[in-house]
């Protein structure tokens, strides 16, 4: 649990950007400034990880690049439906990165990669379907609708999508792997 949550936090902050740009948008409606400061906050980002000699993985790059380039588009068009499209780029690889079997391992205990392997599998692509389900809304809200409402649902939808799958997951694992768990000590000699 403590895993998945960490995992959560490092994507957050790989949006964190997105999020101070779009704060900074509906509170003053001020593009240059919200852009400005959306690409100050990702060079800070990658300036800390470098001063505390921590390692830039691929994503953090990846966010900054796009952070660049949206918030370049974005002020050069005074459009700022490119900072939004960013997310859906993020899902996109994130949903590919969940492709690969036993991604999912390393946030679970190891009694459930023991019991439920198969299932564990089957939501690892599960989880990366809804990624790239993700992208798609986030690209229809964004070119389609208001920075208010593209805020609004995909919000809502990003912590209810998330949490619903996470206890879809979880009780689903639970049924399977204590039923058969059970089964498992039910046969003669088997050790507790």
């Amino acid at each position: 649990m403590k895993d998945l949550f960490n995992a959560g936090k490092l994507l957050l902050l790989d949006l964190s950007s997105t999020i101070l740009f779009l704060i900074l948008y509906l509170l003053t409606k001020n593009i240059p400034l919200a852009v400005a400061l959306g690409i100050a906050l990702g060079f800070a980002q990658i300036g800390w990880q470098i001063a505390c000699k921590k390692p830039i993985d691929a994503m953090q790059w990846m966010s900054l690049i796009l952070v660049v380039a949206s918030g370049a588009m974005t002020m050069i068009t005074a459009d700022p439906r490119f900072v939004m499209v960013k997310p859906s780029l993020i899902y996109v690889v994130v949903g590919a990165m969940m492709l690969k079997p036993g991604w999912l391992n390393r946030y679970l205990p190891a009694i459930a990669i023991e019991v439920v392997p198969d299932i564990v599998t089957i939501f690892g692509f599960v989880w990366s379907g809804l990624m790239f389900f993700s992208a798609a809304l986030n690209l229809i809200v964004a070119l389609n609708f208001s920075v208010v409402t593209w805020a609004s649902v995909m919000s809502v939808y990003g912590i209810v999508s998330k949490l619903g799958l996470f206890l879809i997951q979880y009780a689903i694992m639970r049924y399977i792997g204590v039923r058969r768990r059970r089964a498992q000590l039910a046969l003669p000699g088997a050790i507790a």
